[in-house]
């Protein structure tokens, strides 16, 4: 039997069509809470002429608990922090200068960022003091008031906003002075003075979504890089060159010791103006995209697997990397005519004539920097380039430790050899990147990790002379330092065995592919850790009005080192574990290649401002953001200090 409807059911059902399309425009609202601040915009008169000065009193209203932060707040740091106010004139070719000034603050403790905060609540009125241009032209003119701002209560902060605030004057040539007196207990913002800025709400910069740490020091970083150049001086196409290189400017008529440290220095210039080139070639090259997902992008993953399979067989003897004869002629040439601009075409020389054996290192610094900060390749190259070129300075100090260096041999070939086999396992990191981010599913957890320990164990097991290859011979004796490097080789390999059977590694978990949710034995607490629905944010938003939870988003990558290190070794633990089994919990991925990721990557912009990853949010069930969570944490008590609030 049909239902029946009566005529004002009927009527209500028409009207609701008819509004449906209006209804789906305003989806993107549903998603924000009404903003607590409510801002207006005065001008001291309706008239001003070409030329004059006119003040604006900008007036703001916060509906209480929350308060904003002033203009003056300091900018976040590394372990974060408030969002300072910014109040600027749109650009418009009416305005010439603008100046902002505002009321003192409040001083206060905030809880959300446990420091010393300045602060407005209730109310508060800037003055904004604007001078006309000359040329401007007779007529209405309406100035927009460009605000961006963050608020907060005692228990929660929403994403800093963007509000256009306008007011309408009339532009009248002849008209009185319109600027009314800026009262004397504002002080004047500096930074303002700069002149007028776009009006338009851009979007803000988008963090890299990269797979490597992002919160990673740089000096870290550089730390690293120098490592590298340090390491880089034992391989076999950088050691033996150093007495020969120091016997060609230590006599190149240096009659003092001063003179021969200016041709060392002169050399150790060019080796650093050549690497740190190379490093800026790549920032100039990369632009804007290396802060887009380049660390997450398959074809950047699959450049870095070619070039690292090219220099991994290399290494291993099946062919050698040379560069062009007549190029090193060349410069060879150029190199014997003496004084200090041969030496430094011998610096720029001995670097492309050390290539084989260095490009390994340089390959992997460049691709680690890829999706951080522009500078980072220069100044990677920059610490590894001194660091290579720093026993040519101090031999040009003290050339007496020349002859006490021990000489090259076999122990080259050895560290050919396991150099080799160790950036054919990073190559296998980049192809997990490929293989996860398109979803092929061919490079899975047990796989990668079975090639992980072969490729680890197999330099142990030639260090011990098991191996038949260059630079061992089967009746040499086995000394000490080869002994204890195959042991760590070989222990590291058998450790990561269990793995492959679904058992958490600790810190190795942010380098490989996660086990699959249905793996038998995830570890220690693993059994109690909820499960995640993915990519499915109505899904979660319906369990949510369901069971009456919360829900916990996590915008995620499949490449993000992060992203896994936090699954794999924050949520097991029982604490947190226990706190999560309070949410609807659900995976966002924003670095595929599909449209899904892209629309979770736009859902991350609009709400946050933002595309890095990891990312935590607190959403309820109509999509209202409660709380959010940027980035990484190694700190169980402050994560679920976050769960809990």
């Amino acid at each position: 039997m049909k239902p029946k409807f009566s005529a004002g059911r009927l009527r209500t059902a028409r009207l609701f069509k008819a509004s449906l399309p209006f209804l789906l425009l305003s989806l993107p609202l549903l998603g924000q809470r009404p903003s607590p601040a409510h801002w207006t915009l005065q001008p001291s008169a309706a008239k001003a002429g070409p030329g004059a000065e006119i003040t604006l009193q900008l007036q703001l209203k916060l509906d209480a608990p929350w308060h904003m932060y002033s203009l003056t707040t300091p900018k976040p740091g590394p372990t974060g922090g408030p969002t300072a106010t910014t109040i600027r004139v749109a650009e418009d070719p009416s305005v010439a200068s603008f100046e902002v000034y505002f009321p003192a603050p409040a001083s206060k403790f905030d809880p959300n960022f446990n420091l010393q905060t300045e602060t407005y609540e209730k109310e508060a009125t800037f003055w904004i003091k604007a001078k006309l241009a000359a040329e401007a032209k007779p007529g209405p003119l309406e100035l927009t008031v460009q605000t961006r701002y963050q608020l907060c209560t005692e228990k929660e902060c929403l994403p800093p906003k963007k509000v256009p605030v306008t007011a309408k004057i009339e532009i009248v040539p002849g008209a009185p002075a319109a600027a009314a007196a800026i009262p004397t207990d504002l002080k004047l913002f500096q930074p303002a003075a700069e002149g007028p800025v776009s009006g338009e709400t851009k979007p803000a910069s988008k963090a890299p979504a990269t797979g490597k740490p992002q919160d990673q020091p740089l000096g870290t970083f550089l730390l690293v890089a120098f490592g590298f150049g340090l390491a880089a001086i034992f391989t076999p196409c950088v050691f033996p060159m150093i007495p020969i290189t120091m016997s060609f400017f230590l006599g190149q008529g240096s009659t003092s010791r001063g003179s021969a440290v200016r041709q060392a220095l002169t050399f150790c210039v060019g080796i650093v103006v050549l690497f740190t080139a190379i490093g800026f070639g790549l920032s100039a090259a990369l632009g804007p995209f290396a802060v887009v997902q380049m660390a997450s992008s398959p074809w950047v993953n699959g450049v870095i697997c070619v070039v690292f399979f090219a220099f991994g067989l290399s290494l291993l003897g099946a062919f050698e990397i040379t560069l062009p004869t007549g190029l090193l002629t060349k410069l060879n040439m150029a190199s014997t005519r003496g004084g200090m601009l041969g030496t430094l075409i011998m610096g720029l020389t001995f670097c492309l004539a050390s290539f084989a054996c260095v490009g390994p290192f340089m390959g992997t610094l460049l691709a680690a920097s890829v999706g951080g900060d522009r500078l980072q390749p220069v100044l990677g190259m920059l610490a590894f380039s001194t660091a290579l070129s720093s026993p040519f300075f101090m031999l040009a100090l003290f050339p007496s430790f020349l002859q006490r260096m021990p000489r090259s041999g076999g122990w080259m070939s050895r560290v050919k050899i396991v150099l080799g086999f160790l950036v054919l396992a990073a190559l296998l990191k980049y192809f997990a990147n490929i293989d996860q981010v398109l979803q092929w599913g061919l490079l899975t957890r047990e796989r990668f990790l079975a090639l992980w320990a072969v490729l680890f164990a197999l330099p142990g097991l030639y260090l011990l002379g098991m191996l038949p290859m260059e630079g061992i011979r089967r009746d040499e004796e086995l000394r000490p330092g080869r002994l204890l490097v195959a042991i760590l080789l070989l222990g590291f390999a058998l450790s990561l065995i269990p793995g492959m059977f679904g058992i958490r590694l600790g810190e190795i978990e942010a380098y490989i592919p996660a086990p699959s949710e249905n793996a038998p034995g995830l570890g220690s607490g693993a059994a109690s850790t909820p499960r995640w629905l993915k990519n499915d944010l109505e899904a979660a938003k319906a369990r949510a009005a369901a069971e009456n939870k919360p829900i916990l988003v996590a915008f995620t990558g499949y490449a993000c080192t992060n992203c896994h290190w936090m699954k794999a070794n924050m949520f097991p633990r029982p604490e947190i574990a226990e706190a999560l089994a309070g949410y609807v919990l659900v995976e966002l991925y924003t670095d595929g290649t599909d449209q899904v990721s892209e629309k979770n990557q736009q859902l991350q912009d609009r709400l946050f401002q933002t595309v890095a990853i990891p990312y935590y949010a607190v959403m309820d069930g109509s999509e209202k953001v409660l709380g959010s969570f940027p980035g990484l944490t190694k700190d169980p008590q402050e994560f679920l200090k976050f769960l809990k609030q």
